[in-house]
């Protein structure tokens, strides 16, 4: 029989170590009974961008906190700090303690030089992008019943030549609110535009370097 989910809380243990907006947005959460689907959906992001929103580790644009304010009835003053540059990666111990998360430290420590061997062999020399990225889980149910979780990763392939990886907009190890390189063969990001952000509206053009695809 297929597993029913849950709504989503904020586990005490990790509170302290997160942004005090997260607090708000949990209990504003649970108040209104509304899943990371709805939100996501009400936002126009795809569900773990909803959700590292909630958590502090992804930047939030004022579209993004004006909706969420009037839809968790939270006041936009409250929710203010969403939009800084985060703090990313502090919320948990690594490696991981809780016994879900480990389990995707755990698929990388044993598949981890597979996956390398296989991507090195299919596109050479080079590294995944983790800021031109986009992830999505979903939820597939086989003929006994039983439930199966399918995690999509996608990436930008940046090739590696003579050391460093050739991006068409950061140089490697870049934060993203850096201007693009003199080079790029698009605008790159809009400044003040987080990957998890949408681009400015008065952006030329997509905000993004071309190919990219975001969450």
């Amino acid at each position: 029989m297929a597993t029913v989910g849950q709504m989503a809380a904020l586990d005490p243990t990790i509170a302290r170590n997160l942004p005090p907006q997260c607090g708000k947005l949990f209990e504003a959460k649970s108040a209104k009974g509304l899943s990371f689907e709805q939100i996501a959906k009400h936002l126009e992001r795809s569900e773990v961008a909803c959700a590292a929103l909630f958590y502090g580790q992804a930047q939030a644009s004022p579209e993004d906190v004006s909706r969420l304010s009037k839809l968790l009835e939270v006041p936009e003053s409250a929710l203010g700090s969403m939009k800084a540059i985060p703090d990313r990666g502090r919320a948990g111990p690594m490696p991981p303690v809780e016994p879900l998360i480990y389990r995707l430290y755990e698929i990388v420590q044993n598949y981890g030089y597979a996956y390398k061997a296989i991507l090195n062999e299919k596109f050479g020399d080079g590294i995944m992008s983790a800021i031109c990225f986009s992830t999505k889980v979903d939820k597939e149910v086989d003929e006994t019943g039983a439930s199966w979780v399918v995690i999509t990763l996608r990436g930008k392939w940046y090739s590696t030549k003579n050391g460093a990886a050739k991006s068409p907009g950061y140089p490697l190890g870049c934060n993203v609110m850096a201007k693009p390189t003199a080079d790029a063969k698009s605008p790159g990001y809009p400044l003040g535009c987080n990957v998890m952000a949408k681009p400015t509206a008065e952006a030329k053009s997509p905000g993004y370097p071309l190919g990219c695809t975001v969450m």
